[in-house]
C-alpha cells in the first residue's frame, strides 16, 4: 500500500511538471486538483485504496511526507470528497519567470514541452520511477490551467495506463508558511 501511495504521488507530481512550459503563470500560492481514471477495475481500486491510505497516514509518516514535499515547494496532498487529490504549491516570482512548477519528482525524467496556441503539448519519460506520458495543458488566463494526460507506468509490475485530469488555480500572491 505504501508503494502504491508513493507511485500515485510520483505520478501526480510528474503531471505538474507538464506545466513547466507555462509562460503566463502568476507567482504565489497555487492549488492543483487531480482526478485519475484507468479504465481497469483493479487499478482503480488500488488507486482508491492508496488515496484512503494517504488520508489516514499516521502522524509520523505524515510529517515525513510533509517534510519531503515542502523541500520541493509543495504541501501535503488533500483527498477530496470526489476521490480526487489536491495539493497546494508555492510558485516564486523566479519560478514564474522561468515557467517552473514545483514537481516534487525525485528520479531521472526528461520532458518535451511544445507551446501551442492557448497551451502546451507535453511529453515526458522517466526511468525512476518508470513512467511516460503525453497530454495537453490549456491556459485559463494567467491564474488557471486545465490539463489532461495519459500516463503509462508499471508500478504494479505490469503495464498500466492512467488518464489524469488536472486543474490548477491561483489562490493568491502570498504563499502560506505551510501549504497544505
Amino acid at each position: 500500500m505504501k508503494r502504491a501511495t508513493q507511485h500515485l504521488l510520483a505520478t501526480l507530481t510528474l503531471l505538474a511538471a507538464g506545466a513547466a512550459g507555462a509562460q503566463n503563470m502568476k507567482p504565489g500560492l497555487w492549488e492543483m486538483s487531480n482526478k485519475l481514471k484507468s479504465g481497469n477495475a483493479d487499478t482503480d481500486q488500488a488507486m482508491s485504496a492508496a488515496l484512503q491510505h494517504l488520508a489516514k497516514l499516521p502522524p509520523e509518516q505524515r510529517q515525513q511526507m510533509e517534510a519531503m514535499l515542502s523541500q520541493h515547494g509543495a504541501g501535503m496532498p488533500k483527498v477530496g470528497a470526489d476521490g480526487g487529490l489536491s495539493v497546494q504549491a508555492c510558485i516564486t516570482p523566479e519560478m514564474a519567470a522561468r515557467g517552473e512548477v514545483p514537481t516534487g519528482q525525485q528520479g531521472k525524467c526528461t520532458s518535451n514541452n511544445q507551446p501551442v496556441a492557448g497551451g502546451v503539448n507535453i511529453a515526458f519519460s522517466c526511468t525512476s520511477p518508470p513512467a511516460s506520458g503525453r497530454g495537453q495543458l490549456r491556459y485559463l488566463g494567467d491564474s488557471g490551467f486545465a490539463m489532461t494526460m495519459l500516463v503509462n507506468s508499471s508500478a504494479s509490475g505490469k503495464p498500466e495506463q492512467v488518464t489524469v485530469e488536472t486543474s490548477g488555480k491561483w489562490l493568491g500572491p502570498t504563499c502560506a508558511a505551510k501549504p497544505r
